[in-house]
């Protein structure tokens, strides 16, 4: 396949020691953009071709696993999450939270021999990319926060009511790629095309890559351990772009509107008829937008 032959794995990093594996795209001199991916979710799930749309407009783009994600480090020894308890918020079983997955980020950027980067995150990738501009404003040139929220407590909820029917993911492999599809179908785009059989390919790869339901609880609780960013958020000065789809179920548009009002200075672009994830159709406008926030980031650097 071919993520097997162009990915690369980085031993010991950051503070926790982690394995992460990573792919680069693009010339090594030019700026650097980290795409931080959501829970649940690898690098794969940042389309080749979306990637490709920033390549080509002068960006160099790293994708990479989080930790307990595809080829990373998984925290197998961790405790076993209550997952009702840390709903009701004991929290006792997180293992971990967004600072340190922030800390892992940083990490990666030592290894690759970042001084700074530019951060793309979705969903929880933007929850990463949030807490690291916040905690390491140095290493961050811009920032870019897609289909994600600020923790604030009824703000960017997710619908429940629409994916809780669908139950459980499955265990066994085909009935995972039935799952995954019923799931993105009942959260992706209704102002635009759903294409199955990509999503049907890439669970199959993911699920070939390191499918990891615990691992997946595992950073769900580590966002609810986070909690709310709205004030560290109001003290950032860097380039922000807050993209978000006014229909996405899982992360209500309100997240977005409260992550563009918490930071000075931020762009907010809503799209209609998107849900949470990045349709085809959009991907030469959203690579518009984070090559023109680059452009300004860099002019700042």
């Amino acid at each position: 396949m071919e993520d097997e032959i162009t990915e690369d794995k980085l031993l010991n990093v950051g503070r926790s020691g982690i394995d992460i594996t990573y792919e680069r795209f693009g010339e090594t001199e030019l700026p650097p953009v980290l795409l931080i991916m959501g829970g649940g979710a690898q690098l794969i799930h940042w389309p080749e071709e979306f990637c490709t749309e920033l390549v080509d407009r002068g960006l160099q783009v790293i994708r990479f696993d989080s930790r307990d994600a595809g080829r990373s480090s998984h925290m197998s020894g961790a405790p076993v999450v209550d997952m009702p308890a840390a709903l009701a918020g004991d929290l006792a079983t997180a293992s971990y939270d967004l600072s340190d997955m922030a800390a892992d980020t940083v990490g990666l950027l030592d290894a690759l021999g970042f001084g700074s980067a530019h951060l793309v995150g979705l969903s929880m990738g933007g929850m990463i990319a949030q807490t690291m501009a916040i905690e390491y404003p140095d290493r961050v040139r811009s920032l870019t926060s897609i289909s994600s929220r600020t923790g604030a407590p009824g703000v960017g909820d997710a619908d429940f009511g629409a994916i809780g029917p669908l139950g459980p993911e499955p265990h066994d492999r085909q009935s995972y790629l039935d799952w995954q599809v019923r799931f993105s179908r009942a959260t992706a785009s209704p102002g635009f095309a759903f294409d199955e059989a990509a999503v049907a390919a890439t669970a199959g790869r993911a699920y070939d890559r390191g499918r990891d339901q615990e691992a997946m609880m595992r950073q769900f609780v580590a966002v609810l351990a986070s909690g709310d960013r709205t004030a560290q958020l109001n003290s950032l000065r860097v380039p922000t772009l807050v993209l978000h789809g006014a229909d996405d179920l899982m992360c209500d548009v309100s997240g977005g509107r409260a992550t563009a009002a918490a930071i000075p200075g931020a762009k907010l672009v809503i799209f209609e008829g998107m849900g949470h994830h990045l349709p085809r159709e959009l991907w030469p406008t959203f690579a518009d937008h984070i090559t023109e926030l680059v452009h300004l980031g860099e002019t700042i650097a």
